[in-house]
Formats: structure tokens, C-alpha cells, sequence
């Protein structure tokens, strides 16, 4: 036995290549671990090997050894993006791209032959020879990929479920080929009489085309949606990467030139315009603004930045002017450390195995060995070989996995179909093992119980101010400022009062708030401190006010002119109006609500005492994200995420389930395993609710697809098994997944269901 001693080296990634089930990521995994000095995880799922190594060891040594075992190995390269409209996953996979080809072909041809084989009527006086010319190539070039998987298994001694689909339907149509050349089955005017009788047969006159042919359409379909999902998988770390600025200005010896980011170096200072993205992580030389980090940090107020203040990049200026210095750059930058994160928490999911491969790893052997057993022992009992014979390929042929192969595709297929009418899109087959085991659900605030947009939210006046003309002051003077606090005071303004008149000598001034004359009044709007410049303090009952907004988490606005505080305007990021209902849902469903948010303390509590969460983890980084969900695991809990922001995505991929808004960013959706297209929280009850249904309708298929084979396989065994007889029951048990699956059309949304009504959200009173 060989001994593999503790690695603590680099660690290489491996794409791999030829995996058709989690038996193979398996096999690959143990072939590598057996290597002395090298520690392997394989992924299924995503299709890579991460494999820690000693310093100084050659890739090549390991791509040597997976394609030993008969899988192909290489260095990941970098992924080109797809064309506008065009699926990455697709255009520059050509297996997927045969795979497609050879599922339509199939397709084509298929049908008439198992439409003339089930139909007498159809039966025409060649019609067997017809169905030989159709489903000839169907056999040998459709399902060609199952032969050379069965013949690499064959090779290493092992065998899957890709060996009983190439047996079974290679010696279905071998024995078809007998039949025809050298039994009855090839005379003029030969039909299949639809018979369900039990008696033995020599077999000559029976042909099983249409099993062959049907079995690999099948199949290939099956095989064809679970490779389209899994295609996904390197999707994430490319969204991540883009979301930073492709091309900076920089300045240098005086003069600015733009250059790609990618030559930026450390120390250089860049120039950031209002509206533009900051290049790369640095600290501000010259100039004020705004900076919008929702996106990356979760924080719902843009940050007010000046010289000396760090900025992040792909964050964006939402405000003046900035130049800044390069602090860091390329893999040192917070995206890249986050692009990294996400792959971390992807790689080191737990593999999912499929229930019909754990299964075949005992279905499979046994099969093989009662159809030897079967053909020895009617040889023995001295019947003549072409019965023997017949009656071992029978066996071959019942248990060829017809059902199986719909079992899972259908289900998720009409799932997903469903969901998606709903808002809920379900990646892959990989998910629904999850949903059955969830049972705490981690949220975002940003975005995801809130609306992630500052609102006006409250208007409280001094006496003899009226509220009309405190809105209509502020807002024109708001209007002319760029900031997402002011624009939020404006749209309200507007929204209530129309038209709003044109500020003279508007000014911003720094940090503080803004200045200008409207309607002959000097206007200003800003901070308490701007006002109090201007010799215009807050009355005892507007500074109670403003005290009551601020302890709840709230932005507070003051405005005065004419050397009065006339009032104070309240601004904040408002809950969703279903997500109260969402959390109670939750909670029916035996799920642990848990908000998780950059936000400070103060707000988080008042958001979760809003929606009735009870535990509140406030104040974390995208990192400290992670981390938390890692330490819930860690108790034993399954945890669900449900988030939108780029701060999310390593917590979505770290979490047993991850469901991503639709309404956040490209990162967080692909992330995730789950992604909720309405912005609507009741949808993730929806996904988990709908994901379980269609775990529960795949065990369901599966269970009798294989109840199915047990039982028919002595049949078959006893050589009383005739091929009409053969196709009824294949057809059955097809029948019946199918129409299990379609039973999920029925699914109904729980916002249909839900008897609660939908309230607005809860607002605490400033004045008491």
C-alpha cells in the first residue's frame, strides 16, 4: 500500500475532462491520492481537481495520471468572454456542441422507428428493414460517447452506467441484426403483434430496434440538460472580473493618458471622473465626493471620500472630481481577493452524488452477472443457443436504464419550468439535494429585505413651517445635486409637488450639504453643522427628531433659510413591502431566519424588528460573511444564503444553498445556485418550497424506475419476456416518470397561497 505523507505545498488546478458521473470524479480522485506527497479533491460538479502538491512538483506527472485512468487533464486557461447574447458555456465547448448535434440527430430518427415497432397499423411491408436504415446510425454514431465510456471502463477493470447503456443497446441491436439476416424477422409482411403474453421464444423473429434507439434518445437528452447547467460553473469568477474599470487615466510627468488597467502599477495616480469607476484600490491625493460601494461592500450610503480616504475598486464616483494613487493592484486588490474567495467556497462544496449513480455502482455489476448467469444456465438446461441467447439480452434490454435516464431530467426540467414562470431559476439537479436539508436561512439587508435605494421616509416641520413649502425649497436645491441622499429628496419632492423652481447661485459645499437662493429665500440643506455655520440651530423638538431618525439607523437632512431651521427631512433604505410576509413563510417551513449586513448595528436591528427576524449578525465584512456562514456550518446547522451584492457572492458559494436576487449584480447570480428573478423575498420561498417538490418527484421516478427493473429482470431472466411485451413495460415505466414530473406544473406560488395581506412597511414615529 502506498502512503501519502501530509502536503503542505502549492496547490494546482486541474480541468478535467470525461467525467460522465460522480462514480468517475471518484475514481480520478483515489487514482491521485494514491500518489506519494499529493493530497486531490475532484469536483464533479465543476468539472476541476484541485490537488496540493509538494514545491517544485510537475503538473505534467498529474495529467499523466488522470488520463491513465481514462479521463483527459489540463492547466485551466484563461476564459475568453462570449459574444453579446451568446452562451460562454456553448459556443466554446465542443463536446456540448456534439452532444446537441447528436441528441437532434436521434431525435429525428428515433421517432419512426419506435412509432412502426408499437403501432401495427404502421407496419408496412419493409417496415423492419426502414427501421434498421433509421436507427443504424442513432445507435452507432448518437451513442457512440456511451460506447467509448463503456470501453475506457472496460479497460480499467470498472464499470458505470455508461456500460449498461452501450451492452443494451449494442446487443439489442445485434441481436436486431441476427434476426433480420438469420431468423424470420427480415421476411416481407413480418409484424410485431402488440401481444402481452408470457411464454418462451427462439427470439429470430423479434427485433429491438426501437429499445436501442429509444434508450439512447433518451439518455442523450438527459445527458444533454445536466452538462448545459453544469456549464455554468466558471461563470462567476468571469462576471467578478469584469465588474472592475477596463481602462484608467492616469497621470503622468504631468500630462494624463489613458492606459489598460492592467498596466497600472503601484504608486501611480489616476484621475476618476463623476460616474466612472475607481480603477483599483488606492488612497485619495486631491479632491471630494460621494463614493457608491453598494455594490461591493453592501453598504446602502455612499461614502463621502477626501484626500488621505482609501477607495476600493469598481467602486463608482457618484459625486466630484478625484485623483488617486494606486495602493494596490491586479491579485492584491479587494475584487481579486473576492474573485478569489468565490472560487475557494466553490471548490470546496461537497460533492453531490447522484442516487441513481450510487445505485448503478451495485445495479450495474449485478445486471451484467444475471444476464451471464442467465445465458450459462439455459445453455446448461440444454436449450438451444439462439433462446439462451435471447433470454440473456432480454435481460440486457429490460434493465437498460430507459427510466432512469428521464427520472432526474424531466422532473427538473418541468421544475424549473415552473419556477421560472414564478421568478425562480434552479441551476442544476446539484440544488434540490440541498433544499431537503436547509434549515437556517441567512439574508442580506441591502437589496434583499430592503429595496437597497434611499427614500424619503419622514418630514417633520418647525411650527408655522408648511410641509409643502419645506419640500419645495429643499427639493429644487436637492435637484441640482448629483448625490443619491439629495436625488432621493428631490424624486420625492417632485413626486408630491410637480414642477420644482430653478436655484440661483447654487453651491456645494464640501462635505457638509448644499446653498443656493430659491424663490428670494437663501436655501441651505445639508448637515446640522451647515446649518449652524449660518448662525440657524435646531429647535429643541427638530433636534429630538433628528436624535429618534439617527438611533433608528436613519439619515437625517436639515434645512433651513431666511436665519431659521425650518425643518428636518428623513431618508433611509426602506423595507420591501412582502418581506415581513416572506420571513413568516420562512419560519412555516421550519427555516431559522438570521440577517447578515455591512450596515451598522442600529440599523440592522431596526430592519430585522420590522420583517420579525430575531438574530442579527451587523457590521461584517465580505470576508467576515464567509466566515459566519462557515461557523454556522460548523454547528451543524445547513445554512441557505439569499443575497444580491458582489459582497455576497463568496457567501452564496460558501453556503449549502445560495439564492441571489435578480435584481443584484451578475456576480451574486452566478454564485449562486438559486436566483430569485422578482426581487421579491416570498420567491425564495417559492425556490426552497418548488426545489423540495422536485427532489421529492426525482426519488419518487427513481424509486420506480428501479422497482421497475427488479421486478422485470427474472422475468426476463425466465425467458418469458417477448419484445412487444419488453417495449410495453419500457414504454410504461417512461410514461409514468414523465407524467410524475408533469404533476409540478401545478405548483402553486406562496403569494397565491398566502392567506396574509401585504402590508406597507412598518415606520417607528419621530415625535412622541
Amino acid at each position: 500500500m502506498t502512503t501519502t505523507t501530509p502536503v503542505s505545498g502549492p496547490s494546482i488546478e486541474l480541468r478535467i475532462g470525461g467525467m460522465t458521473c460522480a462514480s468517475c470524479a471518484n475514481r480520478i480522485e483515489r487514482k491521485l491520492n494514491k500518489i506519494d506527497g499529493v493530497a486531490a479533491t475532484v469536483n464533479y460538479a465543476t468539472e476541476k481537481a484541485t490537488v496540493t502538491v509538494p514545491d517544485g512538483y510537475d503538473p505534467a506527472q498529474l495529467i499523466a495520471e488522470v488520463e491513465t485512468a481514462g479521463y483527459s487533464a489540463a492547466l485551466p486557461t484563461p476564459e475568453k468572454p462570449a459574444p453579446p447574447g451568446e452562451d460562454a458555456g456553448e459556443t466554446d465547448d465542443p463536446d456540448m456542441v456534439s452532444l446537441r448535434h447528436r441528441l437532434t440527430g436521434s431525435v429525428l430518427l428515433s421517432v419512426p422507428v419506435i412509432a412502426m415497432a408499437m403501432i401495427p397499423t404502421l407496419q408496412f411491408t419493409y417496415w423492419q428493414w426502414a427501421s434498421l436504415v433509421l436507427a443504424a446510425p442513432v445507435i452507432v454514431w448518437a451513442a457512440w460517447p456511451f460506447h467509448r465510456a463503456a470501453w475506457a471502463n472496460l479497460r480499467h477493470a470498472t464499470a458505470t452506467m455508461d456500460t449498461l447503456i452501450s451492452l443494451g443497446t449494442l446487443s439489442a441491436f445485434l441481436w436486431s441484426l441476427y434476426a433480420l439476416f438469420f431468423g424470420t424477422a427480415g421476411i416481407p409482411g413480418m409484424k410485431h403483434p402488440f401481444e402481452l403474453t408470457l411464454a418462451p421464444s427462439h427470439g429470430a423473429a423479434n427485433i429491438y430496434l426501437e429499445v436501442a434507439a429509444g434508450v439512447t434518445t433518451f439518455i442523450l437528452a438527459g445527458r444533454y440538460f445536466e452538462k448545459r447547467s453544469k456549464r455554468q460553473a466558471g461563470a462567476a469568477l468571469r462576471a467578478l472580473l469584469e465588474m472592475g474599470a477596463k481602462e484608467v487615466s492616469v497621470l503622468r510627468d504631468g500630462a494624463e493618458s489613458k492606459i489598460a488597467v492592467e498596466d497600472l502599477m503601484v504608486g501611480d495616480e489616476f484621475v476618476v471622473r463623476p460616474g466612472q469607476k475607481i480603477a483599483t484600490d488606492g488612497v485619495v491625493v486631491s479632491g471630494t465626493s460621494a463614493v457608491d460601494a453598494s455594490m461591493l461592500t453592501g453598504e446602502s450610503v455612499p461614502v463621502e471620500v477626501g484626500p488621505g480616504d482609501t477607495v476600493v475598486g469598481a467602486t463608482v464616483n457618484a459625486g466630484g472630481r478625484l485623483v488617486v494613487r494606486a495602493a494596490r493592484v491586479g491579485s492584491d486588490t479587494q475584487l481579486a481577493q473576492m474573485a478569489q474567495l468565490v472560487e475557494n467556497a466553490q471548490t470546496g462544496k461537497a460533492q453531490v452524488q447522484r442516487l441513481a449513480d450510487r445505485i448503478s455502482g451495485v445495479f450495474v455489476p449485478t445486471v451484467l452477472a444475471i444476464a451471464v448467469i442467465t445465458l450459462g444456465a439455459w445453455l446448461g438446461a440444454g436449450f438451444p443457443v439462439a433462446a439462451a441467447f435471447t433470454a440473456a439480452v432480454a435481460v440486457l434490454v429490460i434493465a437498460c436504464p430507459c427510466a432512469l435516464g428521464l427520472a432526474t431530467p424531466t422532473a427538473l426540467l418541468v421544475g424549473t419550468g415552473r419556477g421560472a414562470q414564478m421568478g425562480v431559476l434552479i441551476k442544476g439537479p446539484e440544488v434540490l439535494e440541498s433544499t431537503r436539508k436547509v434549515d437556517t436561512v441567512v439574508l442580506d439587508k441591502t437589496g434583499t429585505v430592503t429595496t437597497g435605494k434611499m427614500t424619503l421616509v419622514d418630514v417633520v416641520t418647525a411650527p408655522g413651517t408648511e410641509r409643502g413649502n419645506l419640500l419645495r425649497l429643499a427639493g429644487a436645491l436637492e435637484n441640482a445635486s448629483e448625490h443619491p441622499i439629495a436625488q432621493a429628496i428631490a424624486v420625492a419632492a417632485t413626486e408630491e409637488l410637480g414642477t420644482l423652481p430653478t436655484p440661483e447661485d447654487f453651491a456645494n459645499v464640501e462635505g457638509k450639504g448644499v446653498q443656493g437662493i430659491v424663490d428670494g429665500h437663501a436655501v441651505v440643506v445639508g448637515r446640522e453643522s451647515l446649518l449652524a455655520d449660518w448662525s440657524q440651530h435646531l429647535s429643541p423638538e427638530l433636534a429630538r427628531a433628528k436624535a429618534g431618525a439617527e438611533a433608528q439607523g436613519k439619515t437625517v437632512v436639515a434645512v433651513g433659510w431666511d436665519g431659521e431651521a425650518r425643518g428636518v427631512l428623513v431618508v433611509a433604505d426602506t423595507v420591501k413591502p412582502t418581506s415581513a410576509q416572506a420571513i413568516s413563510q420562512m419560519r412555516e417551513l421550519g427555516l431559522t431566519p438570521v440577517l447578515l449586513t455591512g450596515d451598522n448595528e442600529a440599523v440592522a436591528r431596526q430592519i430585522a424588528a420590522e420583517v420579525g427576524i430575531d438574530t442579527v449578525i451587523a457590521e461584517v465584512m465580505p470576508k467576515d460573511k464567509v466566515d459566519v456562514i462557515v461557523r454556522l456550518q460548523s454547528e451543524g446547522k445547513s445554512v441557505a444564503m439569499v443575497g444580491d451584492g458582489v459582497n455576497d457572492a463568496p457567501a452564496l458559494a460558501q453556503a449549502d444553498l445560495g439564492l441571489a436576487m435578480g435584481t443584484g449584480t451578475d456576480v451574486a447570480i452566478e454564485a449562486s445556485d438559486i436566483t430569485l428573478v422578482r426581487g421579491d423575498l416570498r420567491s425564495a420561498v417559492d425556490a426552497i418550497r418548488l426545489s423540495r417538490k422536485t427532489l421529492s418527484t426525482i426519488k419518487t421516478n427513481l424509486f420506480w424506475a428501479f422497482a421497475y427493473n427488479v421486478a422485470a429482470v427474472p422475468v426476463a431472466a425466465l425467458g418469458m419476456l417477448n419484445p412487444m411485451l419488453a417495449g410495453a413495460a419500457m414504454a410504461f415505466s417512461s410514461i409514468f416518470v414523465v407524467g410524475n414530473s408533469l404533476r409540478l406544473r401545478g405548483f402553486k406560488s406562496t403569494s397565491i397561497l398566502s392567506p396574509y395581506p401585504l402590508k406597507p412597511p412598518l415606520r417607528q414615529p419621530l415625535l412622541h
